[in-house]
């Protein structure tokens, strides 16, 4: 009986959520807009007439940039987590961590080398004078 009665408080705030959904629903309906034109229909941007093609090709260099965020904003996740546990991991913890930014070091330097971070065109190399 005493599990059952802190299930009130649960039930409560469940009727407290369908009650606050139900009432913003019903008060955009009766105080919203009442027009139909050509675009109210339409699925993009609810009602703003579409302009142009939407299916247009993006630079190479856009889906880099979003490759280089996930990857980096990965690496601060985990150097985040690493941070708010040195203390307690040691230098075992430190060990690991360094590999790992070794690891990633190392995978910059590839890609530096293999030139995947070179975004323009490669310079073209400039003919040779002869002399004399």
């Amino acid at each position: 009986m005493e599990d059952a009665s802190r299930y009130w408080v649960l039930l409560v705030y469940a009727f407290a959520v369908i009650g606050l959904v139900a009432g913003m629903v019903g008060v955009s309906h009766l105080l919203g807009q009442r027009h139909m034109k050509r675009a109210t229909r339409e699925p993009f941007e609810s009602g703003i007439v579409p302009v142009g093609y939407a299916r247009f090709r993006l630079p190479i260099q856009f889906y880099l940039v979003a490759m280089f965020f996930v990857i980096f904003d990965l690496e601060a996740a985990f150097l985040y987590a690493w941070a708010t546990a040195v203390r307690q991991t040691g230098w075992s913890g430190y060990t690991v961590i360094l590999v790992f930014i070794l690891t990633l070091l190392a995978a910059l330097v590839y890609l530096w080398r293999a030139r995947a971070l070179d975004w323009g065109p490669r310079p073209r190399p400039l003919p040779r004078q002869r002399l004399g």
